[in-house]
């Protein structure tokens, strides 16, 4: 196979050229006949479809995504499974999520048994832990596209819409092979208790309580919320599992480090990989993972300073010595793991004044 067309195939996308799209798409599904058929196949069935006017996610045996009546707007974001990652996270929650993937995965076993398998998990906790990123590792895992609702053209003013998109949505997740991924589910799913709320969303909260009891154990639902406190109490018992995703302790710290400095993480010394471990506490895996990119960009702009300092440079800047308690850590931290680290070094890394690093370090 000649990978000489893949960098056309893509200006080409990105250009919105169908024509040259489906023309490189065409050459690509060619040569790749006798190497692999079956990905030649699967081209060939794309373009025959987009040939004759066809949507084509009938290619992957899919009916067309459902579309609100009035704007004609997609109510479902879909994403096909693409390999990825084990995230790093908690062993709990790790566990639960491999066994409710080795229940999808033996079905059938459950139902000859008569006993109804798990099909829905409901994810919570602080923004940025990775619940989406779960939702998109377990459709790798079990092979599933992802549709994810899409809370902006979901939600109408208008009485009585709302609940009917709710209703093609779980209706086009029911007869399709996919993750239903309700990001945000509090948005659509808050107490019906709640005086401030209008009676148009507690007639979706209904909506929705009801799809979700109807749903077929051959459908997956995942719910994400960063605000587990505004579900309706009826809500959690809909879903199989709940599981709280906490925020990464020093092992998963480590770990996601380690991940994302990749060959960048041996040219820092431990000292300092001990201080990025243990002062990113009160940060999320995404923030961490942030932080991780920021300093190998640095090392790039400026390859005259060694990865140590990059590395000691960007995490003060990402982490925001806001508070007092912070300074006071950071510069203790810094004394501590960095081979003996001065004050005045301490004043230059960290921006702090020598006066005040002397008297934190006293502390």
């Amino acid at each position: 196979m000649n990978y000489e067309y893949f960098p056309k195939l893509l200006r080409a996308a990105l250009n919105n050229d169908r024509k040259n799209v489906e023309a490189i798409a065409l050459m690509i599904g060619r040569k790749l006949k006798k190497e692999d058929p079956e990905v030649s196949a699967e081209i060939m069935k794309i373009l025959s479809c987009s040939n004759a006017g066809a949507d084509v996610l009938r290619s992957m045996e899919m009916s067309p995504i459902p579309v609100d009546r009035e704007t004609r707007s997609q109510l479902v974001k879909l994403e096909e499974p693409l390999e990825i990652e084990t995230p790093i996270l908690s062993e709990n929650v790790l566990n639960e999520l491999l066994q409710f993937i080795q229940e999808r995965q033996i079905i059938n076993k459950f139902l000859e048994q008569n006993i109804t398998p798990s099909n829905s998990i409901l994810l919570h906790g602080s923004p940025g832990v990775g619940k989406t990123l779960i939702a998109k590792w377990l459709s790798y895992k079990l092979n599933m596209p992802m549709v994810t609702l899409d809370l902006a053209n979901s939600i109408s003013s208008y009485l009585g819409r709302s609940g009917q998109n709710v209703k093609s949505i779980f209706q086009y997740a029911k007869e399709q092979n996919v993750i239903l991924f309700l990001d945000e589910i509090d948005a659509i799913a808050k107490r019906r208790d709640d005086a401030t709320d209008l009676g148009e969303l507690k007639r979706l909260v209904n909506v929705l309580l009801k799809e979700l009891e109807d749903c077929p154990v051959s459908c997956v639902i995942i719910g994400a919320t960063n605000h587990p406190e505004l579900l309706d109490k009826a809500i959690w018992r809909r879903f199989d599992r709940n599981i709280f995703v906490p925020m990464p302790e020093s092992v998963q710290r480590k770990d996601l480090i380690t991940r994302r400095l990749g060959q960048k993480m041996l040219e820092i010394e431990d000292g300092v990989i001990k201080i990025l471990v243990e002062g990113t506490d009160f940060l999320s895996a995404a923030d961490v993972c942030k932080m991780c990119e920021h300093i190998k960009r640095r090392t790039i702009l400026y390859p005259e300073e060694t990865t140590t300092m990059s590395a000691l440079v960007e995490y003060c800047e990402y982490v925001g010595l806001k508070t007092k308690e912070q300074k006071v850590k950071l510069c203790k931290l810094l004394k501590n793991n960095g081979k003996k680290m001065t004050v005045k070094k301490i004043s230059e890394i960290t921006g702090i004044s020598s006066s005040s690093v002397d008297r934190y370090l006293k502390e």
